[in-house]
């Protein structure tokens, strides 16, 4: 097992893990309890910690690069290209029919 991600924030982690695992990758979410002994261990060290198998690591890699990059994160709302519903940048797919963005010139 290779450690891939660590955060601050369990809701940061989590997310992670629920990106990975929508990629097909099974992941880990270790120290998801040791928050409360920050101090008495060193605070990276007590930080939740996101783990992937090793034959995984490098696709697991990009997937975090990519949420750590922020993609679509602070680009401008989108149609969804099915229903026409207006979805926020950071999302990925439409919460109404589940229809990806199509290629450019959706976002407006």
């Amino acid at each position: 097992m290779k450690k891939v991600f660590s955060a601050e924030s369990m809701i940061e982690a989590t997310h992670v893990v629920n990106l990975l695992q929508a990629e097909g990758i099974r992941a880990e979410l270790r120290n998801s309890g040791l928050s409360g002994i920050v101090g008495e261990l060193p605070f990276l060290e007590a930080w939740p910690q996101v783990w992937v198998a090793n034959l995984d690591q490098a696709r697991a890699l990009e997937v975090v690069e990519s949420f750590r990059a922020g993609v679509g994160a602070d680009g401008e709302p989108w149609n969804c290209p099915r229903c026409g519903e207006r979805i926020e940048p950071q999302f990925g797919e439409c919460w109404q029919c589940g229809s990806e963005p199509a290629e450019e010139g959706v976002r407006t």
